[in-house]
């Protein structure tokens, strides 16, 4: 039975992702980014605008998503080079419970900020449709991308200013 649960419900997840993934990017570059306040894990308010003056990747993500956490792994991978670069990373959890939040991180440790994006304010003010999704924005405030995996072309024009 759990099987045939599994085998239905599967493919249904993936064919969501694709066409999540598949679908028009609505952030405009060159806009200003809206700021937002989020609690993180330990219940301490974090703001966008802490980070003004400083290149920022926002990245909305979910537990459930096989190609978040793909990408979750690579962030913590390449954390400490984007910190030494001047980056902060932002890792927006997209209405999920903050318990099944601290699970999941239990089991993936992460070097950077898990915000909790409980309502999806955050996601809807920038025009989320699907996850993964980045957004870099530079160290004026102005999006400089929007994108379902990392822009490496984008990431080496921000550090090279």
């Amino acid at each position: 039975m759990v099987k045939k649960i599994f085998s239905i419900v599967l493919p249904l997840i993936l064919v969501q992702n694709f066409l999540f993934a598949a679908s028009p990017l609505q952030a405009k570059t060159g806009e200003l980014a809206i700021n937002f306040n989020l609690l993180d894990l330990e219940d301490q308010e974090i703001s966008l605008s802490e980070f003004r003056g400083m290149p920022v990747i926002l990245f909305f993500w979910t537990t459930w998503c096989p190609f978040c956490r793909e990408e979750l792994k690579q962030l913590n991978l390449m954390h400490r080079e984007l910190s030494e670069n001047g980056m902060e990373v932002l890792a927006i959890n997209v209405e999920e419970r903050a318990e099944k939040v601290q699970r999941f991180i239990q089991r993936y440790p992460f070097s950077y900020k898990v915000l909790l994006d409980k309502d999806a304010t955050v996601a809807r003010d920038y025009g989320i449709l699907g996850v993964p999704t980045y957004i870099f924005i530079d160290k004026e405030s102005r999006i400089v991308s929007y994108s379902h995996y990392f822009p490496q072309e984008k990431y080496n024009d921000i550090i090279s200013k």
